[in-house]
Formats: C-alpha cells, structure tokens, sequence
C-alpha cells in the first residue's frame, strides 16, 4: 500500500495524509464496530480538492489514520499538549471511544512495524516531491489538506470555524504565504475563518515548514459541514462542495502566485 502521488511542474504540493480508507483485513478484525466505522476520516478530500489548481503535485496515502496517522510526530509526542487528541497509533476516535476489541491494541513493536510499512513511505514521498519542487523553482509551498467534523466536542467547543489555516503561530511558511490565505478566507461571504486557533498545523506542517530554506508549510483544516453529510453515510454534497471549490481554487491559485 504505497502512497500515491501525481507530479506536477508547478510550486504547490497538496499533502492529504487523512483521505485513506484502507485498513488490512487482520488490523480490521481487531477493531470494534467504533473501530470499523471508520467515522474520523478526512471524507472525499481528494474529490473537494480535484483539478483546483494546474501542474499541482498531490501526495496522498491510501492507508486509513487508525492504522498510523501520517500526521503525527513519529515520536508519538502530543502537538497540543494539554489538550485531547489522539495518538500515532490511535487506540480511540475523536470522541474518544475506544476503536480495538478488548487486549487488540497495538504494542511498541507492532507500532515500528506499522512506522516502517506505512507511514515512512508516505513521508518519504513528501520529501523527495519538495526536493524536485525546490530544485525546479527555488522553493517549495506545502499545502496540507485536512478536514473534520464541525462539532467534536472531545476536542474542542463549540463549532468549528469552517475554515481553520494553521502556521504553526507563523513559524512554517513565509508571512506573504498565511495572508493570502487569510485573506481569501476572510473575504469568503457566509464562511468563518480562523488563524492558528485550535488547528495550528500537525506534524507535516510543523516538521517540513522551514521557511528559513524556502520550504514553505500551511495547513488548512475545513469543517466538514461545509462541503458532506457530517454523519453516515457521509454522502458528498455537490452543491456545498461546488460554492466552497470556488473558495479552495482561488486559495491554492493565490500561493502559485505569492512569489511570482
């Protein structure tokens, strides 16, 4: 189960770690119905973010975040600590239920084993993607694509905003890169928008985001309300998806041309 990746000749990479939906059948039959459900997905994101934007390379595995998710430090150290969340391994959803039948949870080494199979793979890609985009045009912009249920209250309160752009506080991209962003956001009739609130990047936007070299990293966390039917069978809405891909094609068309 490689991870997928479309190349383009363009500055822009959309990462999309959460848009799996395979988990391997003896991982699968381990996991309680909560488990199999697989609720925490980051639903259709391929879909919403489709032919946006030209000569964008995509990054993408099709492995499910109950198996390993791509977004967490590899050390399994919170990026939000003092806060709920869930780990590398997850072991309960959001709502933080239990996803494994009783003594089914993984231990260290099975999680090393899933490190080496899955998730390595997917941020090898990443890497080798930036460096030819880097070498190609002198930087390099990563986009992480992430979305998630508009009321989790495990997690935070109250309803999401429906746009939430992450900097890690403004430490992974350069300035000129979060105001674009912000400012299309802002300007987007009937959406909210919020900057570095309880979204401030995970591990890709944190890790990878080095301004410094010209490897920029922002993350966009959208609320699913959005664009889906936010419960099963988390049907795709074509008329929300369709007014918010409007919005979505002039964030990632205004990074192609922050430095142009």
């Amino acid at each position: 189960m490689k991870p997928e990746v479309t190349t383009g000749q363009g500055p822009l990479l959309l990462a999309q770690p959460h848009g799996g939906l395979e988990i391997p059948d003896a991982i699968f039959a381990r996991l309680n119905p909560q488990g199999q459900a697989r609720a925490d997905t980051d639903w259709h994101i391929s879909r919403l973010y489709a032919d946006l934007v030209a000569e964008a390379t995509v990054v993408s595995t099709p492995i499910h975040r109950y198996v390993i998710d791509a977004n967490r430090d590899p050390a399994d150290q919170s990026l939000y600590p003092g806060q709920n969340t869930t780990s590398l391994c997850p072991t309960t959803t959001f709502d933080g239920a239990d996803i494994y039948l009783a003594g089914q949870a993984p231990a260290a080494d099975e999680i090393h084993d899933r490190q080496l199979r899955y998730y390595q793979p997917y941020h090898d890609a990443l890497r080798e993607q930036l460096e030819l985009i880097h070498q190609r045009h002198g930087f390099a912009i990563l986009y992480d694509c992430h979305s998630i249920r508009s009321l989790v209250p495990y997690l935070f309160d109250g309803k999401l905003p429906d746009f939430n752009i992450g900097s890690n506080s403004g430490a992974s991209c350069n300035p000129a890169i979060e105001a674009a962003v912000c400012k299309i956001c802002a300007a987007a009739q009937g959406y909210s928008a919020v900057t570095n609130g309880r979204f401030k990047g995970g591990w890709t936007t944190r890790h990878y985001g080095q301004p410094e070299r010209g490897m920029h990293a922002i993350q966009m966390e959208l609320s699913q309300y959005n664009y889906m039917q936010e419960q099963e069978p988390w049907h795709y809405d074509e008329g929300k998806a369709g007014q918010l891909r409007v919005i979505l094609a002039a964030i990632l068309q205004s990074l192609v041309r922050v430095f142009g």
